[in-house]
């Protein structure tokens, strides 16, 4: 039987300036700069990599490998990273995450060959699951009442939606102006900003009781998650009939439902089950992770659209999606801040969804000769507009309401639903996509244009298929939320920030 230790408590520490003060305001800035770095990474790589092949000299087979491994390490880490954060005190965890990732950067961008820079994107990967989870529990820690937490997540939700924009936008300006690496380095200058921020303006609760960590369920929840994760990225390359996917994915699936079982066996699981069968969390979590799927029909796709038909350069297509970015901030602040805490999120997500698939329809409009202004511009603010109304009152509801105990695994398991439903949008997109292109190519004429055509087909299935996404998470949302305003915890401090 686990056995749990208890240790010294002391007084909960409260805001200089009260529950109506600037401190937690403060706090909210550190977090979210936290949060940025780690969403912006997954994209701002991309934008360096083809100039870091080439500066590096690896092969094309061997260029995923700086994408998978974050994301194997990311995915897979994200539960433990979020236990460890209920266990030694959340704001420990931050700073550790904070500095391990900086390092972690730096160590990328001096990066002298593929085998340096794949360990440092393991390493970011790594101390990313242990930030991503201790942000959000803080975030939900900090912010206790309805008004002030809805405003919070809103924003904290529109940093979550637009980091992959901020990425192209800065890994383009970067790569551009100054080198690939310092697409790595410049995380260095954000984590300092954070590090001192946290240091001054972060507060934690005491830990209590320590239990005894659930070492089968930890062992279990990592190889399952790698298993899947690795499975997915090898469809892209190999395809989904091949042994290299197939059986990474198989058994990864039936280790994740051992761990299921083990969960409900032990005496204090990694995961409790409490946790995702809330209605309002499981809501959360399902509908992020169908949403997360789509998405990737607007940043990958849409920016393969921009670079070989509108020929923008990688400075052009970040600045592209920053209609999108305004309209996200927009509308996740305006869910956030007034609609949240009045309506509760099962009005909202639905609704935002829909106004996403609606956008990704108008998308399907494009054509070989269409124009910014009129063809991508309109569709990138109404998706917008329908994201900002998905990730704050998704990333609120995954935290609302949760035993302040199981606050850090609450909040990395919307980390860790994102990251799983990313990798399936993008493996299940990647695969629609190439077999459209086929099939177009098998079933016309040859032409001067059919390559170009062919292209243009596979874009169009792709935000067919993303818009399906949404539709579904539209329909799961409406589902499983509960009718009315978040529960938020009554015995919660009024605010944990100096």
């Amino acid at each position: 039987m686990s056995t749990a230790t208890e240790l010294p408590t002391k007084a909960a520490p409260t805001a200089t300036a009260g529950a109506g003060g600037s401190g937690r305001w403060w706090a909210l800035v550190v977090l979210a700069m936290a949060q940025l770095m780690v969403v912006l990474d997954a994209t701002i790589v991309n934008i360096a990599l083809p100039t870091a092949q080439h500066d590096l000299g690896f092969s094309d087979a061997s260029r995923q490998w700086v994408v998978t491994g974050y994301a194997l390490a990311f995915g897979s880490l994200l539960l433990l990273g979020g236990r460890l954060s209920d266990f030694f005190g959340r704001k420990r965890m931050f700073i550790i995450g904070l500095i391990g990732f900086a390092l972690a950067s730096a160590l990328g961008g001096a990066a002298n060959g593929l085998e340096m820079l794949i360990v440092a994107r393991c390493l970011q990967g790594a101390f990313g699951a242990v930030l991503a989870p201790a942000a959000l529990s803080l975030l939900s820690t900090t912010f206790t009442d309805p008004k002030d937490r809805g405003k919070a997540f809103g924003i904290f939700g529109a940093i979550s939606g637009a980091g992959g924009a901020v990425g192209l936008l800065l890994g383009g300006v970067l790569t551009e102006y100054a080198s690939w690496r310092w697409c790595l380095y410049v995380n260095l200058l954000i984590a300092a900003i954070a590090v001192a921020g946290a240091m001054l303006k972060l507060a934690d609760e005491p830990v209590g009781v320590r239990n005894k960590l659930d070492i089968p369920g930890v062992i279990t929840a990592v190889l399952g998650l790698v298993g899947l994760v690795f499975g997915l990225g090898k469809v892209e390359t190999d395809g989904w009939h091949s042994a290299s996917a197939l059986v990474p994915m198989i058994a990864g699936v039936v280790i994740l439902i051992a761990f299921v079982v083990i969960e409900t066996r032990v005496a204090h699981p990694l995961l409790p089950l409490r946790v995702v069968l809330d209605r309002n969390r499981g809501g959360s979590y399902a509908s992020i992770a169908i949403a997360g799927a789509g998405m990737f029909g607007i940043f990958l796709f849409l920016t393969y659209y921009l670079t070989v038909f509108l020929k923008f350069t990688p400075i052009q297509t970040g600045l592209a999606f920053l209609p999108m970015l305004a309209a996200i901030m927009t509308s996740a602040t305006l869910a956030g801040s007034i609609l949240t805490p009045r309506v509760g999120p099962r009005p909202l997500v639905p609704v935002g969804a829909l106004i996403a698939a609606g956008g990704m329809a108008f998308m399907t409009r494009l054509d070989l000769d269409s124009h910014y202004a009129s063809g991508v511009l309109p569709g990138l603010l109404i998706i917008g507009l329908g994201l900002g109304l998905v990730f704050a009152p998704t990333q609120n509801a995954a935290t609302s309401g949760v035993e302040h105990r199981d606050a850090g695994v609450a909040s990395a398991m919307i980390n860790t639903v994102q990251q799983i439903g990313g990798s399936i949008g993008t493996a299940l997109l990647s695969s629609f996509a190439a077999s459209a292109a086929t099939n177009y190519a098998e079933s016309h004429a040859p032409s001067a244009m059919l390559q170009a055509q062919a292209q243009l087909s596979s874009y169009h299935t792709v935000f067919w298929w993303s818009c399906g996404f949404f539709v579904l998470a539209a329909a799961v949302a409406a589902l499983l939320f509960r009718s009315g305003p978040l529960d938020v915890d009554p015995d919660a401090p009024k605010a944990m920030a100096h």
